[in-house]
């Protein structure tokens, strides 16, 4: 319901007075930044000249160290004084823009009169200190906010749970030192405000959505007990954004033990990461570490192989099924992803503790001087009671005195007399003083002119200058043969029947390992057999864990594997892990968030792990949700929001000739209307790459491919499987044909593009339409001719 005149007056007139407050700290703040940067640009500058430096005997050495030290606190003193007021100035600033977004009147139980709260994206204290003007968005009273009608309601602190009446709840849109849009409401977030601020267009990075924040959404956000947070949504449910908001309330809550470091978040795409990237800043937050699992894989993975990616694999699903080997790749795919091929790589760890590892000879001038069967002789000489890392550095250790033993041996050889002659007098001169150095202070200068000693110093330095890069390998473990040992389990079927019985093994397992073996051959890593690699490396070296990370979050959580949820948790032992997904997204054919998410369930109790379902979706205006929501299955489920616009189109082009010139004409008119952001989505990059350079010639436009890292608004070209997570002011479907999608495995990828759209969906087609659109109800779309 709308507000009164004169509340609207004394609320515009609170607006003005918090705004001369926060312009009056802001102006002290530069005053004090100003200061405190003085200071330490001086001390800086004469941070030697204020230290006492004598290194003459204990007591001095004492001093100065004391005096170092004196002066280094003072110095990191004002640094963090001046981190301090600058944190506070951007919040200050970011207040300036829009003080706060809402209202609440709170009377605890007990109190005689409700306490007025106003929430903003920073907290803000009235000139004594003593109370609130501005609550941050995250304090624990806050949450009434989000969570409670008017009526009885609590909230929880760490104190206990606080219960009362909530009188009112009241939502403002204010810019600048104006009241735009005043709203009291009973519902969570009144629909007028979500109207308000659905309706902009879209932005090239994402934005903070502290304004609109629903129950469901709040639920994700505080959720303090999981160590499993697993969320379902709708595309266009606002899963990345309540995610982004969570990060920024555990950083809050937890501020003091928890660091945006400590924070991970798996991305679908490069591009995705700057599209996010100004959210936490926005809040005042820094940014956690972001990382595709590409990249995950990539830091981790040797050398000698290039590691296939994830759209190179999609690629090949969605455009080379005529090829003789497709149907067996993809049985591969999805083995080698499962949960059971996990089973397969534990069993044949088992089977390398007793026999089968492969070592690298080490060789030097092209000579081996310690095969790789001499190395395996020497490993399973060893106790087997002992783990195969444990062996593996025993071998270490055998193989550094080996090397040692085998460089003393080296010092006598021709290769190093001849070295010795093409040394300079650099050289020369440092073995004369280290010499020097070794005897002491001599007064008997015939000490120094000692030939064969500075010769034997040289020679020693050369020999262990040569040796440096296999004790190096050795160190590194690179003698270890894991390709070989990888491989083997494909090459050897007699392993394989060790490990499994016939009726465990895959029904094609031969062909499976024959079509491994070849790739493996051509030096490249399949993206399936990644991660399986990696983890029969962690099992033989032992597992680098990383103990530091607290929280893990995963986009896209439907394209993970069970093998890949396996390595991502046993990589973060000490992790909370939040999952982000959509089951109707699942583009990946080996992989699917139901598999992958009953194998995570399976390693936590159900009193560890809370599953929220966002059904509302709020991205799209509802004739397009009505519209798409049709190609899935369980599409009924989707809730669309109240926001009216046109219907989709479809428009059928009888000339393929013809179809580059509309489409580009229909660009122009969209950008005539006013939208900044157009895409025009298609299947894949081959056809992305053919639609960009028709569309090229009429107008300009970006073609966006896998190696993209920057998100940026105006007209592009993007293939579908980059497009997840992002949106668009109007999507065109260049493509929408039954020879582009009609099988069944296209049917989430075509709801993904069209679920891009924020105001406008427009689809093209030649010849044949898409069943997934003949399926639909006509009077959901428009026909063009």
């Amino acid at each position: 319901m709308s507000t009164n005149h004169d509340q609207f007056e004394a609320e515009q007139l609170r607006v003005v007075r918090v705004l001369e407050c926060i312009n009056d700290r802001l102006d002290n703040l530069q005053d004090e930044l100003q200061y405190v940067k003085g200071d330490v640009v001086s001390i800086r500058q004469t941070f030697w000249d204020d230290v006492t430096v004598n290194v003459e005997d204990a007591s001095e050495e004492a001093e100065t160290a004391a005096s170092i030290k004196q002066q280094a606190e003072l110095l990191s003193e004002r640094e963090r004084s001046y981190r301090r007021a600058h944190k506070q100035a951007k919040i200050l600033q970011r207040l300036q823009h829009s003080p706060y977004f809402g209202r609440i009147d709170f009377q605890e139980k007990g109190e005689l009169k409700a306490d007025q709260v106003y929430l903003g994206t920073g907290s803000l204290l009235d000139d004594d200190g003593m109370e609130f003007v501005i609550y941050d968005w995250r304090a624990p009273i806050s949450s009434l906010y989000y969570d409670f009608p008017p009526g009885e309601a609590e909230y929880k602190t760490p104190d206990g749970t606080i219960s009362g009446e909530l009188e009112l709840k009241r939502q403002f849109i204010i810019r600048g030192a104006q009241i735009k849009s005043m709203f009291d409401t009973g519902v969570t977030i009144g629909d007028e405000l979500l109207k308000e601020v659905l309706g902009k267009q879209a932005d090239s990075q994402m934005r903070s959505i502290v304004a609109t924040i629903q129950r469901e959404q709040n639920r994700i956000i505080r959720n303090e007990h999981s160590r499993l947070l697993v969320v379902q949504g709708a595309a266009g449910s606002g899963k990345t954004s309540a995610a982004l908001q969570r990060v920024a309330y555990l950083l809050y809550r937890y501020r003091g033990t928890l660091q945006a470091e400590q924070i991970v978040l798996f991305s679908p795409n490069p591009m995705f990461n700057h599209y996010v990237s100004t959210v936490l800043p926005e809040l005042g937050e820094e940014n956690m570490q972001q990382v595709t699992y590409q990249e995950f894989l990539e830091n981790r993975l040797q050398k000698e192989f290039v590691v296939e990616d994830p759209f190179t694999l999609l690629e090949y699903e969605y455009s080379s099924m005529n090829e003789p080997e497709y149907t067996i790749r993809l049985q591969g795919i999805q083995y080698k992803s499962s949960a059971s091929f996990l089973a397969v790589i534990e069993r044949y760890v088992h089977y390398l503790s007793q026999q089968g590892l492969k070592f690298k000879d080490l060789t030097f001038h092209d000579k081996v001087i310690v095969t790789g069967e001499e190395i395996g002789e020497h490993f399973y000489s060893l106790a087997s009671s002992y783990s195969i890392p444990n062996r593996i550095e025993m071998v270490k250790d055998w193989l550094l005195k080996r090397l040692s033993d085998i460089s003393k041996q080296e010092r006598n050889k021709a290769w190093v007399e001849d070295a010795i002659e093409l040394l300079d007098k650099e050289d020369y001169l440092w073995a004369h003083q280290e010499l020097k150095r070794r005897r002491g202070k001599q007064e008997d200068d015939e000490a120094f002119d000692d030939f064969d000693a500075e010769r034997n110093l040289l020679v020693g330095k050369l020999v262990q200058e040569h040796f440096k890069p296999l004790r190096k390998m050795v160190k590194q473990l690179e003698f270890i043969h894991l390709s070989r040992i990888y491989a083997q389990l494909f090459e050897d079927e007699a392993i394989m029947e060790k490990l499994c019985s016939e009726e465990e093994r895959h029904a094609d397992w031969e062909r499976i390992a024959s079509d491994t073996v070849m790739r493996l051959k051509d030096k490249i890593m399949p993206y399936e057999d990644a991660t399986p690699f990696l983890d029969l490396q962690g099992r033989l070296e032992g597992v680098q864990v990383n103990t530091n990370i607290r929280h893990v979050f995963i986009d896209e959580g439907q394209d993970y594997s069970p093998y890949q949820y396996f390595y991502i948790r046993r990589m973060f032992p000490r992790s909370k892990i939040t999952v982000l997904g959509d089951f109707n997204q699942a583009i990946f054919t080996h992989t699917g968030m139901n598999n992958g998410l009953e194998a995570l369930l399976a390693h936590y109790d159900t009193n560890e792990t809370e599953m929220i379902i966002l059904a509302r979706s709020y991205r799209s205006t509802k004739p397009i949700i009505e519209f798409t929501r049709q190609f899935i299955e369980g599409g009924q489920e989707i809730e669309p929001f109240n926001r009216d616009g046109s219907k989709p189109t479809v428009t059928y082009i009888s000339d393929e000739a013809e179809l580059s010139t509309r489409i580009a004409a229909h660009i122009s008119h969209l950008q005539q209307e006013g939208y900044e952001s157009i895409a025009v989505i298609c299947k894949t990059t081959e056809e992305s790459k053919q639609a960009h350079k028709l569309l090229a010639s009429h107008l300009s436009i970006r073609l966006v491919h896998k190696e993209t890292s920057v998100f940026e608004g105006g007209a592009i070209v993007i293939p579908a499987y980059l497009a997840k997570g992002v949106e668009f002011d109007a999507v065109i479907i260049f493509d929408a044909s039954a020879d582009r999608y009609s099988k069944n495995n296209e049917r989430k990828l075509f709801y993904t593009a069209c679920t891009r759209a924020m105001h406008e969906l427009h689809l093209y087609y030649t010849n044949m339409l898409s069943p997934f659109v003949t399926e639909a109800s006509d009077d959901s779309y428009t026909w063009i001719k």
